[in-house]
């Protein structure tokens, strides 16, 4: 049994086969899953599990160069503006863009990992850096 890092499965297998500027998506319970991209369902309840502990679990095991959020958690949801400007000080360059232009970018991730979160604009895309 594996002793650290990310214990589910899928999110295991899907980090470890990324390779540079892949992305993968941490979503609330409303974003769309696009057709054809893997959807990592770890909803339970409403608001269990919340995106804020699955985003920092998926980024202590992943290299982030860069994240991209939806330009209307400025209004609608601070506390995801409050993890974008961490990200940024820990060196990842991030982004804000308008939802459907997030969603669009959407189609393109390996995974996208729902969570019960229940907040507004609570998604982020993140795309992977190289640890070399």
């Amino acid at each position: 049994m594996k002793k650290h890092g990310i214990l589910n499965r899928d999110i295991a297998r899907v980090l470890a086969g990324m390779g540079h500027t892949d992305s993968i998506v941490i979503a609330d319970c409303g974003l769309p899953i696009p057709a054809g991209v893997e959807c990592i369902d770890l909803s339970v309840t409403l608001g269990s599990p919340d995106f804020f502990s699955v985003l920092d679990a998926v980024l202590a095991d992943f290299q982030c160069e860069q994240a991209l959020f939806a330009s209307e958690s400025r209004e609608h949801n601070p506390a995801v503006v409050h993890s974008a400007e961490g990200l940024a000080a820990s060196g990842c360059a991030v982004r804000m863009v308008p939802h459907e232009e997030f969603k669009a970018a959407c189609r393109q991730a390996r995974a996208i990992i729902r969570t019960g979160e229940a907040s507004p604009y609570a998604n982020v895309v993140l795309y992977s850096g190289v640890i070399f």
